[in-house]
């Protein structure tokens, strides 16, 4: 497949920078920025569960490779160079805009290869049952339609874009396929940043909503979902408290700072595991656990420690819990109290991404605050994806990757029409989708980055990567806990990164100071 001949060629760190702006769409197909290839490294370690139906998959390979080579057949019509999109704009205006130099023509066939995934994503969730021929045109007719919109929007082109919209939500249905499924939230984005464009000639976009605008209740209903029945966080909960518990061996005085207390998941699910770990691993249990959580829901956050206070006593362990209301970008040191003597661990689990900022300071001030605490680990738990390029059209190809498989997952994991897939898909992923597709300046607060580029911002933030050792464990976690079939979990450079056939979807790695 396509996977190993791209990842063996190009590679995410060796791209080549650009000097400007063109919103052409030939240059919209070759924008310079880090190939996104969702594959894992070739000297990786992986292991894999076994699909329980060999003859299924043949059929899906047979499925994704014909549709591919269909898409490589017509890509004239997707990425050649010049479309229909942006004909219809004033060849004089698309002229005054500044060209851009590259060197190289990279992005181009990433772009036809991630638009290929997409159409086989696409095919691969349709019913087994159904029309192959069929199901396989309207697969890359959608496709198409999404990556026209998305073009059309990119080029202020309303009227086109539009039209486009029309077409897309007579097709792209709530409760189709799994690809139909994702095509409507990202039509719910272009909808809401084709209002906010403003006139060909004017810069910028107008403020959008929030990602925590959506009702409260349904969100927490939707995370809730989202952490008993996929493994993303539940594998991040996993291999952190390891890793805290590593750095807890032997000490007496532990602390935990917990920032963001993982959006807020109720119960403190993450925290009783560690409780129940340290209550019954050998030797004496610690004298003192603290935990501190960081955020701005601390009633939310109180009710958590004080269940978890309860729990604790159950189980013979004293433990003090506090909340310190502050968003990450106004933390100060002075605000977390340590005690002498105490062992520190800071937790983040998806956090970080949220302070990831044009500028680069909100996130730089967090780490430095977070290294002037001097913690024995920091435990960095992100989605594995890049989302936070600075070109619109390459953020929308690498999301609609990214969660494609997601939403692949989630037809592998429950039925068709259960209520339950479509609140953790429209209260809770797509929030995700609208959010990067269409918002711009502090309300994208969805910044995913690469494992690589966090690898990067931390070392310069002076810290050092502290590898984990537990892919035995990892393997024996994904049995355990009866992951569905598909999903994988690999080494890489030190992390450990689940991904869905192999498509990284959430990274977890360990940092000393």
């Amino acid at each position: 497949m396509a996977h190993s001949f791209l990842s063996g060629e190009f590679n995410d760190e060796n791209v080549s920078e650009t000097s400007g702006l063109d919103l052409s769409l030939s240059a919209m197909a070759c924008y310079p920025r880090p190939p996104y290839l969702p594959t894992f490294d070739s000297n990786a370690v992986s292991w894999i569960l076994p699909f329980s139906d060999d003859t299924r998959d043949a059929k899906r390979m047979r499925r994704s490779s014909s549709l591919v080579e269909s898409i490589r057949s017509n890509n004239s019509s997707l990425y050649s160079g010049g479309s229909s999109i942006c004909r219809s704009i004033s060849t004089n205006i698309l002229n005054s805009i500044p060209k851009l130099h590259f060197r190289d023509h990279i992005w181009t066939y990433t772009q036809r290869y991630l638009a290929a995934e997409a159409a086989s994503e696409a095919m691969i969730n349709a019913d087994e049952g159904g029309n192959e021929e069929e199901g396989n045109a309207d697969g890359m007719r959608l496709v198409q339609l999404l990556i026209a919109c998305a073009e059309a929007v990119a080029c202020r082109d309303k009227s086109h874009a539009s039209a486009l919209l029309s077409e897309l939500r007579s097709n792209a249905l709530v409760f189709g396929s799994s690809f139909q499924r994702v095509a409507s939230c990202f039509v719910q984005g272009l909808t809401d940043r084709l209002s906010l464009v403003q006139p060909l000639g004017a810069v910028g976009f107008v403020p959008t909503m929030n990602i925590m605008d959506i009702a409260s209740d349904k969100k927490q209903e939707a995370l809730r979902l989202v952490y008993e029945i996929c493994p993303h966080i539940r594998f991040g909960h996993f291999v952190a408290n390891n890793a805290i518990l590593e750095a807890f061996e032997g000490e007496s005085f532990v602390h935990v700072v917990d920032l963001g207390m993982t959006l807020g998941l109720s119960h403190g699910h993450q925290w009783r595991r560690l409780i129940e770990s340290l209550a019954e691993r050998a030797g004496k249990a610690p004298s003192r656990l603290r935990i501190t959580g960081v955020g701005l829901c601390v009633d939310r956050f109180r009710i958590i420690g004080d269940e978890l206070k309860e729990y604790a006593k159950d189980m013979g362990i004293n433990l003090e819990f506090s909340a310190v209301e502050s968003n990450l970008e106004n933390l100060r040191p002075e605000d977390i109290k340590i005690n002498e003597g105490e062992v520190l661990v800071v937790n983040s689990i998806l956090q970080l991404h949220c302070v990831v900022k044009e500028s680069r300071g909100a996130l730089n001030s967090v780490l430095q605050i977070v290294h002037e605490l001097s913690p024995k680990v920091l435990v960095l738990v992100e989605q594995d994806s890049s989302h936070n390029g600075p070109f619109f059209l390459g953020r929308f190809m690498e999301a609609l990757h990214y969660y494609s498989a997601i939403f692949d997952s989630l037809d592998a994991m429950l039925p068709k029409y259960d209520t339950r897939r479509a609140k953790m898909e429209q209260f809770y992923f797509a929030e995700e989708i609208k959010n990067i597709v269409s918002c711009e300046g502090p309300a994208r607060v969805e910044r995913h980055e690469r494992v690589y580029q966090w690898r990067r911002r931390m070392s310069r933030a002076g810290f050092q990567a502290a590898p984990i050792k537990m892919m035995a464990q990892a393997k024996q976690w994904l049995v355990k806990n009866k992951v569905c079939d598909g999903y994988t979990v690999v080494e890489e450079k030190g992390c450990l990164v689940l991904g869905w056939k192999s498509k990284p979807i959430i990274a977890a790695s360990c940092w000393k100071c």
